[in-house]
């Protein structure tokens, strides 16, 4: 009977039979599972309450908790901006608007402005954040800058656009609570505010003015790359009907949905040598440029709550290279001077029915007529022969400016407008013009000319460019007996008149 008592406590202490002891096991592996939904459900709630609470983009409110502070990636940034801020003027647009000082435009539009650009923004981009804004209730004025580009096809290569924080669908604002981005754009902002003492503000948040880089130097060397880097450019050009497409659902649409707004439109004025660029290396993409310039403003001026300005043809900014940082983007002050004439309505700039025609002929003769100077200016040149009674335009493969007042040509194409011959000797290195009894030979790098009796001093010496000799067509024309005037009438043209005998 002892044994058998001691088995029967010893069977108890060995505790439950296996299917008991399992019981417990999947009683602790529940507890711990719960545990730990109940832990993740209270940091995901935590982590959302802290967005919701902070709000680094502003996206549900205005700064309260914290000062407010402004990240630069405009596409996370706009949303809350539109939503919760007083306005009634927003300016859309890329790279080119965002040097506007919005005090600058509310002075001449006279509204309260919010500066909603986007850099490098199509434009499907642009629409999202003008509708966005528009939706509100609080737009009077939109200040659109039009640029070709935008209209066309997105670029592979072009940021993720952050589409729910553009809808009206609170059930995907979880991309937005749980995105460690935007933590990391307020960190960086508030370690500016405290290191340097400095916060953005709305004045000149986006605006790239201060990095500075502009000048004439370095437009001419981007310009040198272009001819180079762009030709490829002409491989995947839209069908203009893709374009126009694009132009009317993402633009036109917003202009016809709210007649009360007023949707002011314009064409930045790249520099000259963009245009140049174009035109050389993807000529379909030139053209398309200028017949969307007029076919944009036809479908526009049919709503009675638009206008369009087009700068692109405004010498005065686009010759002057010192404004530039690259072949498009230009100082601030040329954004305030945009602001300002469309402020007084400039009628030098308004396009109307009447006009529209002429802004394209116009810069189809500025490129024409184009030559660069050798202390970095860009010219206009017009060189005209006159026969008698009669005078005709003379136009040339190439031309560059040389010294003050003259003029490189190609040799072959100079001695043709003024009836001489050319012959050039390879070994020599020596290029010699006959007209009539008289003769010169002209040598690359020197300005010292031989003539049949003597010798001549030239105004600017010979060049090879690119394989071509490039002559003074002024002094070539003078030595052979052809009469030449030169006319400078403002800093950006110069015009030779060059006469022969009736």
């Amino acid at each position: 009977m002892g044994a058998s008592v001691r088995t029967a406590v010893s069977s108890e202490r060995a505790g439950p039979e296996p299917p008991a002891r399992a019981r417990v096991h999947q009683r602790a592996a529940r507890r711990m599972a719960l545990q730990f939904a109940l832990f993740a459900a209270l940091l995901v709630a935590g982590i959302c309450l802290t967005t919701v609470l902070l709000d680094p983009l502003q996206f549900y409110r205005r700064a309260s908790l914290l000062p407010p502070v402004f990240s630069t990636e405009e596409r996370y940034q706009n949303p809350g901006l539109a939503k919760n801020y007083d306005y009634d003027t927003i300016i859309i647009g890329t790279s080119m608007t965002e040097n506007f000082l919005p005090s600058v435009v509310n002075k001449a539009l006279k509204g309260k402005t919010m500066k909603l650009s986007m850099e490098g923004s199509m434009a499907d981009e642009q629409y999202k954040i003008a509708k966005l804004a528009l939706e509100t209730g609080k737009v009077k004025k939109v200040l659109w800058g039009l640029d070709y580009f935008a209209l066309k096809q997105e670029d592979e290569e072009a940021p993720v656009f952050p589409d729910y924080l553009y809808d009206d669908s609170w059930l995907n604002d979880y991309r937005y609570w749980f995105n460690a981005t935007v933590y990391e754009m307020l960190f960086k902002s508030i370690v500016r505010l405290s290191t340097s003492g400095e916060n953005r503000d709305l004045e000149t948040l986006y605006n790239w003015n201060s990095i500075g880089g502009f000048g004439a130097a370095r437009v001419l060397d981007a310009y040198r790359r272009a001819g180079q880097s762009e030709i490829y450019f002409k491989l995947n050009e839209e069908p203009l009907d893709a374009i126009k497409a694009n132009f009317e659902t993402y633009v036109l649409s917003l202009a016809k949905r709210y007649p009360d707004v007023e949707f002011i439109y314009f064409y930045p004025p790249y520099s000259i040598l963009r245009q140049d660029v174009w035109k050389r290396t993807n000529e379909k993409r030139y053209a398309n440029q200028l017949e969307m310039s007029v076919w944009m403003f036809e479908r526009l001026s049919e709503l009675p709550n638009t206008k369009v300005y087009n700068f692109q043809a405004e010498s005065e900014w686009t010759y002057d290279l010192d404004l530039y940082r690259d072949l498009s983007h230009y100082k601030q002050e040329v954004n305030t001077w945009i602001a300002e004439s469309i402020g007084r309505d400039d009628p030098k700039y308004r396009m109307t029915e009447e006009n529209a025609e002429d802004f394209v002929r116009r810069l189809e003769t500025q490129l024409q007529s184009l030559v660069l100077a050798d202390d970095n200016r860009v010219l206009n040149a017009d060189v005209e022969l006159r026969e008698g009674d009669r005078s005709r335009r003379l136009a040339f493969s190439a031309m560059r400016a040389a010294g003050k007042d003259e003029l490189l040509v190609p040799a072959k194409e100079a001695a043709a407008a003024i009836g001489a011959t050319a012959a050039w000797d390879s070994a020599a290195k020596e290029l010699t013009l006959r007209r009539g009894e008289r003769s010169v030979v002209l040598k690359a790098g020197t300005k010292n000319a031989e003539l049949g009796d003597g010798a001549a001093a030239l105004d600017a010496e010979p060049r090879l460019i690119q394989g071509t000799l490039m002559v003074p067509l002024l002094s070539a024309a003078r030595i052979l007996g052809v009469d030449g005037a030169v006319e400078r009438p403002d800093a950006r043209t110069l015009r030779i008149e060059l006469r022969l005998p009736g």
